[in-house]
């Protein structure tokens, strides 16, 4: 029996790459016996597709699929990383720019941090970016309540457990006291669920502002809060080692206008 890989790629993966659906809603749109492959409805995501496969869904040819494109985005406090919330509160889907195609975001910033966010509309790039074992740091600007110093610093830095979560070890950089609070420089390869916030938290820190400034080799640089950049297509093709006919077609950097007057990030008076 062969054991040889078909040609192609999943058929979830094809439709979540032509901007239908996430994957893992293409694969219930498949098993609901909405999608067809050369004719004939399939009812199971275990098929390999190529461009030479002709695809529909609900009847309506799909059209290929859009070449992978990553954006950084300047996510403002207040809005929560999800397209629909149940608490009827905004998210960042519906306040980004009405052009904007059907994206996915890189993880997660929670309700009250702010910074950079990557949105991608390629399934493949976002769980390459989410892997742990990219080793990628992300960097974060954090003010917490209190005034540190070093020897206080010392556990994340060489790795805490925290409610029976281990933690890597952190970079933390002491930058400055500003009254009350202190900013810190943190350096993170992981990503966790509030990894950050719950860190300090287990050290007796408490976080008033988190924000992010760099996910890898990407930066927030001077990018406005709420305003949109597209990677251009060469950068990205060189920090992710893409196919340059795959990531060759991707748009150069453009910025949403409707956040150019809005102030820079930084540290906020206390």
């Amino acid at each position: 029996m062969s054991t040889q890989t078909p040609p192609g790629e999943r058929i979830a993966k094809h439709l979540a790459r032509a901007g239908i659906a996430s994957r893992r809603a293409a694969e219930r749109m498949i098993e609901a016996g909405r999608v067809t492959v050369n004719g004939r409805k399939i009812d199971s995501p275990a098929l390999n597709v190529t461009g030479k496969d002709r695809i529909a869904v609900d009847g309506k040819a799909l059209a290929s699929p859009a070449p992978p494109r990553l954006w950084l985005y300047h996510k403002p406090p207040g809005l929560v990383t999800t397209e629909k919330d149940e608490k009827g509160r905004d998210t960042v889907f519906a306040a980004l720019p009405e052009d904007m195609p059907r994206v996915m975001s890189v993880g997660r910033l929670d309700l009250n941090s702010e910074g950079l966010l990557l949105l991608t509309n390629d399934g493949g790039i976002k769980r390459r970016l989410e892997l742990p074992s990219t080793g990628w740091l992300r960097r974060y600007r954090v003010r917490v309540k209190g005034a540190p110093d070093d020897k206080a610093l010392d556990p994340l830095r060489k790795g805490i457990t925290v409610d029976g979560e281990r933690f890597q070890p952190m970079e933390i950089r002491l930058d400055r006291q500003q009254g009350a609070n202190a900013w810190l420089t943190v350096g993170i390869r992981e990503g966790r669920n509030r990894e950050v916030r719950r860190a300090m938290e287990a050290v007796g820190l408490t976080v008033n502002r988190l924000i992010r400034i760099s996910y890898g080799p990407f930066q927030l640089g001077d990018l406005k809060p709420g305003a949109v950049e597209e990677v251009r297509a060469r950068v990205l093709r060189d920090q992710l080692g893409l196919d340059k006919d795959a990531a060759g077609k991707t748009g150069t950097a453009r910025r949403s206008p409707k956040a150019r007057n809005r102030r820079k990030p930084g540290p906020a008076r206390s």
